[in-house]
């Protein structure tokens, strides 16, 4: 990994550490898989942080930009998948 994750510098050190968790989710679907449950949940913290539309779409495109790895695809797939599927990105 040569990229830094997006970070709002306004938010508290909890805050920065769900975003990570949220965006480390991203890349572990991509990269090996995730539980669909378990990315729906690092998902939700990170909206209690970005609660906002446009916040989100711009953070994830820098993360997008960045790492090559899209949050929008993987959002997308896991609120397709039932709750106990493993969520992979090819």
């Amino acid at each position: 990994m040569d990229y830094q994750y997006p970070i709002d510098h306004t938010w508290s050190t909890e805050e920065t550490v769900q975003a990570i968790q949220f965006f480390q989710a991203v890349e572990e679907a991509y990269e090996k898989g995730i539980k669909r449950d378990e990315f729906m949940s690092a998902y939700r913290q990170f909206k209690v942080i970005v609660p906002g539309k446009a916040e989100e779409k711009k953070l994830c495109g820098e993360f997008e930009q960045a790492s090559g790895y899209s949050p929008y695809q993987v959002t997308k797939k896991a609120k397709e998948l039932p709750d106990e599927a493993v969520l992979r990105i090819k």
